[in-house]
């Protein structure tokens, strides 16, 4: 169908929260127009939607996605990814490429990450490039900017020289710099802001600028005045309104490290998109091997859990920007697709409303990387929708409870998405 009406739906306005009975007439894989109240004759052909709730589709603004898995994000909804690099773009020509209304994500992706010696994840590769080499490293973005990049990712063994030079060569080019520093021991997120950074993901960074010298493989007897359940909220506010002065924006990826810290009682909502992670299938070998080395991602990571919450509540009660990621289908069990809505649920524990939480996977990320045609329900938009049993605005869970999903004006039935897995 390539014009048609979605009728008699509740659609949500992301904007302010409204929630109105309407119909989206939709041709060519945009919404033409929004009609108030209920729709019964028309001369085009009409979807009923009766009783469900509209909203955009989701977005995912961080994770490492690729063609086997890319179908069960948009099963769960989520029309949209960023992905955050670790992979070169030629590994993801297929998405790329893929059609408007195609049953795989659009993809807003980073090439390979750039990292300092020895590299987090190794030498040089086709994932990442590592330099001490302000020079190098401003040639690396160069060639990423004629591949295609929509930003450039850093990795925290970056040293500020070259830091600095790949921050300036990117803003030649009219490129944001995003930056991963788990694991940094020289340099912590309030540098990587006055350096010129933008995008802080997991929110890494925050606490080696509270407390200086930590990382996470430091010595923990040399840690352990610090209170990880109940932060000095005086030095971490004072942080974040630094941060808040260089308008940074953080992807929290609160997922990983809540799933670490459940485990072995992680979250799963056992539904029909992770239920199609067989046993068999790679990324749940990948997992179950990932399960051997728990004890160690809690010692690194999970302990920090509730801290992480703590800065995204801050920075965002202070009017920073925050958007959904999940880091999938990194740590352990953080399913591609449905972990999202579990962020949405992380979002809500630590103080947003519903809408906030709803805002935070559709509005404001697109905003954030000036996508204009998606996050809102708006003529003129992509029709990227959800269809829901149940209102997210009275509980955020209802996110998962998907009727169907819109992707460029074409409707899809989870099960019809899923068909084709590990093609596209």
């Amino acid at each position: 169908m390539n014009h048609f009406i979605l009728a008699n739906g509740w659609i949500i306005d992301v904007v302010d929260g409204k929630v109105s009975k309407g119909a989206l007439e939709i041709r060519n894989g945009y919404i033409v127009n929004i009609i108030p109240g209920e729709v019964e004759h028309e001369n085009l052909e009409i979807v009923d939607v009766n009783g469900k709730y509209i909203i955009p589709g989701l977005i995912d603004m961080h994770c490492h996605i690729n063609d086997t898995f890319a179908r069960q994000f948009v099963a769960s909804g989520i029309t949209t990814v960023r992905n955050t690099g670790g992979q070169g773009l030629n590994r993801l020509e297929n998405l790329l490429n893929a059609p408007k209304d195609a049953p795989t994500p659009r993809v807003y992706a980073a090439d390979r990450l750039i990292d300092g010696p020895p590299g987090l994840w190794g030498p040089t590769n086709e994932g990442n490039f590592v330099t001490d080499d302000p020079n190098e490293a401003r040639e690396e973005v160069k060639r990423q900017v004629v591949a295609g990049t929509k930003f450039i990712k850093v990795y925290g063994l970056l040293s500020k020289e070259v830091m600095d030079a790949v921050v300036d060569e990117a803003r030649k080019h009219g490129l944001e710099v995003s930056c991963d520093l788990i694991h940094s021991t020289s340099i912590n997120a309030l540098e990587a802001a006055e350096i010129g950074v933008t995008w802080f993901e997991h929110a890494s960074g925050f606490i080696q600028a509270m407390y200086p010298g930590w990382y996470p493989t430091a010595d923990k007897n040399e840690w352990k005045h610090i209170d990880w359940q109940e932060p000095d909220m005086e030095k971490l506010t004072e942080l974040c309104e630094k941060m808040l002065a260089y308008d940074v924006k953080i992807c929290p990826t609160l997922l990983i490290n809540d799933q670490i810290e459940l485990f072995p009682d992680f979250w799963d909502p056992n539904n029909y998109v992770t239920n199609s992670f067989s046993d068999e299938d790679g990324l749940t070998k990948h997992w179950q091997e990932m399960t051997k080395h728990a004890n160690i991602f809690k010692e690194q990571l999970g302990f920090q859990n509730n801290m992480l919450k703590t800065i995204t509540k801050t920075y965002f009660e202070l009017g920073g920007t925050v958007v959904a990621g999940t880091d999938s289908p990194g740590g352990l069990y953080s399913f591609p697709g449905m972990g999202l809505h579990r962020e949405l649920e992380l979002f809500v524990e630590i103080g947003m409303t519903e809408l906030e939480a709803l805002q935070s996977a559709t509005i404001n990320p697109a905003k954030s990387i000036g996508l204009d045609e998606i996050g809102v329900i708006k003529k003129g938009k992509i029709a990227d929708l959800v269809i829901l049993e149940k209102n997210p605005l009275e509980n955020i869970k209802h996110t998962k409870d998907i009727d169907s999903i819109i992707k460029g004006g074409k409707i899809y039935r989870q099960e019809e998405v899923l068909e084709g897995l590990n093609t596209i």
